[in-house]
């Protein structure tokens, strides 16, 4: 099978498809290999891909990109803030951040059985009516809520920049999101362990090895990193490092505004700043909005471990690693990253 964006389509199997069985209990529908670049997806990602591909960008389309576990709902609630609501008057503040910056490819991480399909009095099915009269949700529920959101649109994607509009650098706005790979594995093996939907039940050894290998959903990381790297002088793509955000955050809300052209006061920059804080969309739940917890998350886990807001801390990997892994990580690091001379930061 072949994409609309060139890439070859494989599943996966034998050997290779039944450790991801056995230590993804959540990927229900079996697991595809893209070529070129490696990247690994549930199988009903090519149910929605050229769509995705295809998708019509608009000059006022800002898209929020990142490998998972980078500050993607952090910086989405920022960029949606600063576009939206920098006087925090907005009278859609408080739907959660993912029902205002629409997720693309959503819909192939929802197809998992140990999720219950929304029914029609679910809140994401009534934005789909609302939204999308008429309209198929076979086809895709959050890429056609994304096309039928009024401009100017925010939106988010996990996918490489290889896997979505070719348009999108030259027409809209990309803001891609990096975030220093230690950090990154541990909270994406925590995310991955709460969310039913990924459900993965092995090791922290096991995922560092998935993670070196390229064989987690999305991807190699430094491939998706590489391929946003090489595009970061393009005037309209805005590279953003988690760290510099933590450490510098209004230095680095003053780049985003001239790079967003949003024209904040100080004032409204300071109100962003407050309203994207940890702690105040940790109290805010802006990505569940106080839906069903059980019916989305390992509540066991959750409840001994932290949800999704569990730190947002630079350095929390420090003591997560045993010396054996960390030597592999920086062996890794080493290999994979050293040649885009990226300088990441690993504490503050």
């Amino acid at each position: 099978m072949k994409l609309a964006s060139g890439h070859e389509v494989t599943p996966l199997e034998g050997e290779e498809l039944a450790r991801q069985e056995r230590d993804w209990t959540g990927y229900t529908e079996g697991m595809v290999r893209l070529h070129p670049g490696s990247w690994v997806f549930p199988a009903p990602f090519t149910d929605y891909a050229d769509r995705i591909y295809n998708f019509e960008v608009k000059p006022s389309d800002v898209m929020v990109v990142t490998w998972p576990k980078c500050g993607t709902t952090w910086v989405q609630e920022v960029v949606w803030t600063m576009r939206n609501n920098p006087n925090l008057d907005h009278p859609q503040a408080a739907l959660p951040v993912n029902a205002r910056v629409p997720f693309l490819e959503f819909d192939m991480l929802m197809r998992s059985k140990k999720l219950t399909p929304p029914g029609p009095d679910h809140p994401i099915m009534q934005g789909f009516n609302k939204l999308c009269p008429g309209k198929n949700p076979a086809d895709g529920i959050f890429v056609q809520i994304g096309e039928a959101t009024p401009a100017p649109r925010t939106l988010k994607s996990h996918l490489p920049l290889s896997l979505l509009p070719p348009a999108l650098v030259n027409v809209g706005k990309v803001v891609y999101v990096a975030r220093n790979p230690k950090d990154v594995v541990v909270s994406f093996c925590h995310h991955s362990r709460i969310f039913k939907n990924h459900n993965y039940v092995g090791s922290f050894e096991d995922f560092v090895k998935y993670f070196i290998d390229g064989d987690l959903v999305y991807g190699p990381y430094w491939q998706h990193v590489k391929e946003a790297w090489e595009k970061k002088d393009n005037p309209n793509v805005h590279f953003l490092f988690y760290e510099d955000l933590k450490e510098n955050n209004i230095e680095e809300l003053k780049r985003l505004d001239d790079f967003l052209g949003t024209k904040l006061t100080q004032e409204q920059l300071n109100n962003v700043a407050r309203h994207t804080s940890f702690p105040q969309m940790k109290a805010r739940d802006s990505v569940l909005g106080g839906g069903d917890m059980e019916a989305v998350f390992n509540m066991e886990i959750v409840n001994k471990d932290g949800g999704f807001f569990r730190k947002g801390e630079v350095g929390d990997w420090k003591g997560k690693y045993t010396p054996e892994l960390e030597a592999k990580m920086d062996d890794w690091i080493k290999t994979r990253l050293s040649d885009l001379g990226i300088g990441f930061k690993y504490t503050l």
